[in-house]
C-alpha cells in the first residue's frame, strides 16, 4: 500500500493452502486444500478467510481490497477451467459454500449454480446438449438464492414445485421435463419478484457478492447459534467462504452424488456406509428430498466409480488417522471430491473406532482417549426397548441414530423447543428436518421423519446430538396442516404418546418398557486404557445397595457420598423419623431413635458387603428437620377434612401436634439455618445413632471377614470447633463398641469459610470433601431451585455467565475458594484426603480442575462413572504427547 503497510489478504487458491490453516481457511477450506495438495480429484477454487468474515460482522460492509482479491482469483479460476463467469458460451458456474474452522454441519449456507442467468442457462444446454438439465440446474439455482441470500421460505418454493409435480403426474423432480421446467422457472421467477420488489439478478457478479454477503451472514442465523450454544462452539470464530467450481451430478444417469464415511458411524465397523442419488445435485441428498441409495448399490452401477471412491476413502482415512466423512459428484463417469471432514459418529461407534484405530496400528492409546467426548458416553449407559413382539410396531423407518426415546408426538420444532424447555419429553415429528429445525431438535428427545436416508439432515444432526433418530418411514404420511401423522389404520395426533428405537427404526405406539445396555468389551477395554492414565480416583454417589453395585459395576473405585437422609425415606420409616421428631425430651428422642437404629444398621450392612474392599464416604443428617414432616398446607387440609369428617378429638389433637412441630421447625432460610452440623451439636442423639448404626454394622461384616473403610463426614462445618466435637463423639462411639477396624473422620467443605479456615479444620479432621451445590450457592448468593427457575436461562442467553454454575465449576469465583481450601488443607495436615461429592463430580470441564488442583478423587452419580473415568484420563493428558 502506498504508506507502507501490508494490507491482509483475504483469499486463498485451494492449492495454496493446508489442512493446517483451519483457524484461517475454516475445515472445509482447509481441507479442499489439503486433497488438492494430494492430488485427488478436487474440482479447482478458492477460499475467503474467516477473518474477512469477522471484518465483515463488524463493519457491516465488505473489508476493503477482498473484491479485488475474489475478482482476480475468479479470473485464475476461469484460467483453469477454460471457461468464462458470465458468458453464453462455456459458462463458468460455481458454489458458494460455508466452511467454520469447527464442523457445524447444515448450519450455514449454501448456493449451488451460481452465475445462472437467461444468457449463460442457454450456453450451459447447447454445451451438454440437454436443455432440460440446464433448465433443472437453473431452477435449483433460483430456488436456493432465493431462500438462502433473499430470505423467501424454501416452502413457498416447494409449494410451487409440487403443484408442478403434480400438474405434470409425476412424482420426482427428475421427472419434469422442458416445458414442465420453464413454466416453474416463470414461476420462480414472479414469486421472487412478487416478494423482493425487484426482479431476479442477472448478473454474475451481483450474485456472487450478494452470496458470499449471505454466508458471511449465515454465522449469526438462529440454527447457527442454537447449535454452538449446544455444542459449546465459541461466537467469535467466524466462517470461511469457498468459491468452488461446478460439477454436474444431474447431466443423467451417469452421474450422480452421495456421501460415504470411510466406517460406519452408527456402529463402527470397518466398512464403506453411505448413500448416493443418480441424476441427482448434492442437496438432493442432505435435504432428504429423494429417498438415496446404499453406497453398495454402486459398485453394481458404475463399479470403475465405485473402486476410485474406495480408493481415495482408503487415501483419505490414513492420511487423516480418522474415520473421513466425504462428499463426492460423478460428473459423467468421473469421480470428483467435493468436501472431507471427520465424522460424526454415535458413541458407540466412537468407541469402537477408537479401540479398532489403536489395534490396527492407526494411533495410541492416549490419542484414542482424546477422540471420543466424554459425555457421548452417557448414551451407551441407557436403557433400550425391552420388545420382542413385531406386532406392535406401527412403522419402520431407516436406523438413522441409536437409542430409545419415548415421548409426546410434536409436529412444529417451536413448540418442540417450548415444551421440552418445559420438562416435557417430546419427540419431533416432521416430513423432513432442515437446518431450521435444530431448535427443535435440540429440545426434543428423539427425531422422526417420513424421508430422507442415513446421511440427511435428521441423521447426521441426531448423531452428533447423541439422540435417537428414525428416518425415511415412507409408510407414515404426516400432514403438519391438520396436526396428524398416519401409519396404516392409526392416526397420532400432537400429544400422542410413542417410542421410537433409533438402533432397529422401529416406531411403536405408546411407551414402551425399557432394558438396561449392554457394555461391549470395546467399550471395558477403552475405558480400561483411561484408568491407566488416570491420577484421580473415581467414586459414586451412592445412598442404596443397589446404587452401589450400579456403580461398582461401572467402575467406581468407593462411594463418595452417602446420604443417610435418603434411608429415612424409605416406606415404614418415615413414622419413626417423624416420632423422633415430635418427641418432647431428649429420652423420647432416644426411644424413637431405637426404632431407627437397626434400619440404618442393616442398611450400613448392605452397602459394605457390596462395596468390600473399597472406601465408603457416608455423609450425616444433613437436611433440616421439617423436610421430614408432612406440608403445612397439607396438614392443615387434613385437619379441616377430618373436623368436617366427624373424626374423634383425640385423632385432631395428634394432627393439630403434628402441625404445631412442623410449623415451629419452620425457617426463613433453611438451607442456611438447622441443619447439618448444627442440629449434630443441638440434636446429639441423632447424630451417635447414626454412628452407631455405622459401627455396628463394621463389627458384623468384620465378623463374616468384610473389611471396609467408612469416612464418616460431619456436614455443613464452618468452624474447627463444631468439627472438633462432633469428632470427639465418633470416636468415642467406635470405642464403646469395639472391633470396629479402620476408619477415617473427615468434613465436607460446603462453605466459604470452611474454605478459608481449611487449615485449623484439617488439624482435626482426617479428610475433606468439597460440597459444591452448597458452595456454589453460598458463593453467589443463589438459591439453586429460584435462580434456575427464574433467572438463569437469562443469564445464560444473555451472556452474562458463560455456564450454569451448578452444572459446571465456576472457576474465577467458587474454584478460588476450592483451590484455597485444598492448598490451605494441606498445609494443615499433608496426607489429608480431598475429593469433590457434588455434582460438579460428573461433569468433564470441572473433572479437569479437579485434577489441575491436585484432589484425590471425584465422586458422581453411578451412571456417570464411565464420564467421570474418561474425563480424569483427559485431564491427566493435558499437555502431554
Amino acid at each position: 500500500m502506498a504508506d507502507g503497510t501490508v494490507r491482509r489478504r483475504y483469499v486463498y487458491r485451494f492449492e495454496e493452502g493446508s489442512r493446517d490453516q483451519r483457524d484461517l481457511l475454516g475445515g472445509k477450506g482447509a481441507n479442499l486444500a489439503e486433497m488438492t495438495r494430494m492430488g485427488l480429484p478436487v474440482p479447482p477454487g478458492f477460499t475467503i478467510t474467516t477473518e474477512a468474515s469477522t471484518e465483515y460482522r463488524e463493519a457491516g460492509e465488505m473489508p476493503p481490497g477482498l473484491l479485488e482479491e475474489v475478482w482476480h482469483c475468479m479470473r485464475e479460476l476461469e484460467h483453469v477451467r477454460g471457461r468464462e463467469f458470465g458468458s453464453s458460451n462455456r459458462p463458468l458456474l460455481v458454489s458458494v459454500r460455508s466452511g467454520a474452522p469447527v464442523s457445524m454441519p447444515g448450519m450455514m449456507d449454501t448456493v449451488l449454480n451460481l452465475g445462472l442467468n437467461g444468457e449463460t442457462v442457454r450456453g450451459l444446454a447447447q454445451e451438454a446438449g440437454d436443455e432440460r438439465f440446464a433448465l433443472d440446474c437453473l431452477r435449483r439455482f433460483i430456488q436456493m438464492f432465493g431462500n438462502v441470500v433473499s430470505g423467501i421460505a424454501t416452502g413457498d418454493f416447494e409449494r410451487i414445485l409440487q403443484r408442478t409435480r403434480e400438474h405434470a403426474g409425476v412424482e420426482s423432480d427428475h421427472h419434469l421435463g422442458v416445458e414442465d421446467l420453464r413454466a416453474l422457472i416463470s414461476e420462480y421467477r414472479d414469486l421472487y419478484a412478487k416478494r423482493m420488489g425487484h426482479p431476479f439478478p442477472e448478473d454474475p457478479r451481483d450474485q456472487l457478492i450478494a452470496a458470499i454477503e449471505a454466508v458471511f451472514r449465515s454465522w449469526d442465523n438462529p440454527r447457527a447459534v442454537v447449535y454452538r450454544r449446544h455444542h459449546g462452539i465459541a461466537d467469535n470464530l467466524g466462517t470461511a467462504v469457498n468459491v468452488q467450481s461446478m460439477v454436474f451430478g444431474n447431466l443423467g444417469d451417469g452421474g450422480g452424488t452421495g456421501v460415504v464415511f470411510t466406517r460406519d458411524p452408527a456402529s463402527g465397523e470397518a466398512r464403506l456406509y453411505g448413500e448416493y442419488l443418480q441424476n441427482a445435485q448434492g442437496e438432493d441428498v442432505v435435504a432428504g428430498i429423494r429417498t438415496p441409495r446404499p453406497i453398495l448399490e454402486m459398485k453394481d452401477v458404475m463399479p470403475d466409480v465405485y473402486r476410485e471412491l474406495e480408493r481415495i476413502s482408503g487415501v483419505l482415512e490414513a492420511h487423516y488417522g480418522d474415520v473421513q466423512d466425504i462428499e463426492f459428484t460423478v460428473e459423467n463417469g468421473e469421480l470428483f471430491v467435493l468436501q472431507t471432514r471427520s465424522a460424526k459418529r454415535t458413541p458407540t461407534a466412537a468407541v469402537r473406532i477408537a479401540h479398532d484405530m489403536v489395534t490396527e496400528g492407526v494411533i495410541n492409546r492416549h490419542e484414542a482417549l482424546r477422540r471420543v467426548n466424554p459425555e457421548d458416553l452417557s448414551i451407551l449407559l441407557h436403557p433400550s426397548i425391552d420388545v420382542s413382539d413385531e406386532e406392535t410396531v406401527v412403522v419402520r423407518g431407516l436406523p438413522a441414530s441409536p437409542g430409545a426415546a419415548s415421548g409426546r408426538v410434536v409436529f412444529d420444532s417451536d413448540e418442540a423447543e417450548r415444551r421440552g424447555a418445559a420438562g416435557e419429553r417430546v419427540i419431533l415429528v416432521r416430513p423432513e428436518t432442515t437446518p431450521d429445525d435444530i431448535h427443535g431438535m435440540v429440545g426434543a428427545q428423539g427425531i422422526l421423519t417420513n424421508r430422507g436416508g442415513m446421511t440427511c439432515h435428521a441423521a447426521i444432526v441426531a448423531r452428533g446430538m447423541g439422540k435417537p433418530c428414525v428416518v425415511g418411514c415412507a409408510d407414515l404420511h404426516i400432514d403438519l396442516a391438520s396436526g396428524t401423522a398416519r401409519a396404516g389404520s392409526l392416526t397420532l395426533r400432537d400429544g400422542d404418546a410413542i417410542t421410537i428405537e433409533g438402533s432397529s427404526g422401529a416406531v411403536y405406539a405408546g411407551e414402551m418398557d425399557l432394558v438396561e445396555p449392554v457394555l461391549t468389551e470395546h467399550f471395558r477395554t477403552f475405558l480400561s486404557w483411561a484408568d491407566g492414565v488416570r491420577t484421580l480416583g473415581i467414586r459414586a454417589n451412592a445412598d442404596t445397595p443397589e446404587d452401589a453395585r450400579v456403580a461398582r459395576d461401572f467402575g467406581a473405585e468407593g462411594i463418595g457420598l452417602c446420604r443417610t437422609e435418603h434411608m429415612f425415606m424409605e416406606p415404614g420409616r418415615l413414622e419413626a423419623v417423624q416420632a423422633m421428631i415430635m418427641a418432647n425430651s431428649e429420652e423420647e428422642r432416644w426411644n424413637a431413635l431405637e426404632a431407627i437404629l437397626p434400619l440404618q444398621r442393616t442398611d450400613f450392612v448392605e452397602l459394605f458387603r457390596t462395596m468390600e474392599g473399597l472406601p465408603v464416604t457416608i455423609r450425616l443428617l444433613d437436611p433440616p428437620l421439617h423436610e421430614f414432616l408432612p406440608d403445612l398446607w397439607e396438614l392443615r387440609e387434613d385437619i379441616r377434612k377430618m373436623q368436617d369428617s366427624g373424626a374423634s378429638r383425640a385423632d385432631i389433637a395428634m394432627k393439630e401436634e403434628l402441625y404445631s412441630r412442623a410449623q415451629s421447625l419452620q425457617e426463613s432460610n433453611p438451607m442456611l439455618g438447622l441443619r447439618g452440623c448444627r442440629l449434630g451439636l443441638t440434636r446429639p442423639e441423632i447424630y451417635e445413632m447414626q454412628v452407631r448404626a455405622i459401627f455396628e454394622a463394621m463389627s458384623e461384616v468384620r465378623a463374616h471377614g468384610i473389611e471396609i473403610l467408612p469416612e464418616i463426614m460431619i456436614p455443613l462445618v464452618s468452624d474447627v470447633r463444631e468439627f472438633r466435637e462432633l469428632a470427639t463423639m465418633v470416636r468415642r462411639v467406635a470405642e464403646e463398641i469395639g472391633n470396629v477396624g479402620a476408619y477415617l473422620v473427615g468434613t465436607m467443605i460446603e462453605v466459604p469459610r470452611a474454605c478459608v479456615t481449611a487449615e485449623a479444620i484439617a488439624q482435626e479432621a482426617e479428610f475433606f470433601s468439597f460440597g459444591t451445590n452448597d458452595l456454589t450457592q453460598t458463593v453467589f448468593g443463589f438459591s439453586r431451585d429460584d435462580a434456575e427457575a427464574k433467572f438463569m436461562h437469562h443469564y445464560l442467553t444473555e451472556g452474562i455467565l458463560p455456564d450454569n454454575p451448578f452444572a459446571v465449576l465456576d472457576e474465577p469465583g467458587v474454584g478460588v475458594l476450592v483451590r484455597s481450601g485444598v492448598e490451605r488443607g494441606r498445609s494443615g495436615r499433608v496426607d489429608l484426603k480431598i475429593g469433590i461429592c457434588g455434582e460438579h463430580g460428573g461433569d468433564p470441564r470441572s473433572i479437569d480442575f479437579c485434577h489441575r488442583v491436585g484432589m484425590d478423587y471425584v465422586s458422581c452419580s453411578p451412571y456417570r462413572i464411565p464420564i467421570a473415568r474418561l474425563a480424569a484420563a483427559q485431564a491427566a493428558l493435558q499437555g502431554r504427547d
